[in-house]
């Protein structure tokens, strides 16, 4: 059964700082730890590795370049989406695609984490 995700990171805190924007149960700073995680909603973890903990791990990692996958977070409704969109940019994140609607029938959005991975929004057209 698929049960994790887990983001390799740069910095643990401005990650965590980004993604606490999505109301996600995360603590108020990484306390210095390599790794941490959250349980979602559905049951799904979501896991944030440091680069020193996944280098320990795995000696020939390297860090990627280039757009390797992203995740979505579905948002209550058209304006939702604008409005955490906004919410993110005015945190000092930055935008990768404006919110526009998609022509397979949501608005859609694509933010950028901490450390340039692509990050979408979208919620069902009305």
């Amino acid at each position: 059964m698929f049960d994790m995700i887990g983001i390799v990171v740069a910095d643990m805190d401005k990650a965590l700082n980004f993604y606490r924007l999505f109301d996600l149960d995360l603590p108020s700073d990484s306390g210095g730890e390599d790794h941490v995680e959250t349980t979602l909603p559905n049951g799904m973890r979501l896991a944030w590795d440091s680069q020193s903990l996944i280098k320990s791990l795995y000696e020939h990692w390297e860090e990627p370049r280039g757009h390797r996958m992203n995740m979505a977070f579905k948002c209550a409704s058209p304006a939702a989406v604008d409005e955490l969109y906004a919410k993110i940019l005015a945190a000092g994140y930055a935008g990768s695609k404006e919110p526009w609607d998609a022509f397979w029938g949501q608005r859609y959005a694509v933010v950028l984490d901490p450390d340039g991975n692509l990050v979408d929004l979208f919620a069902p057209l009305d």
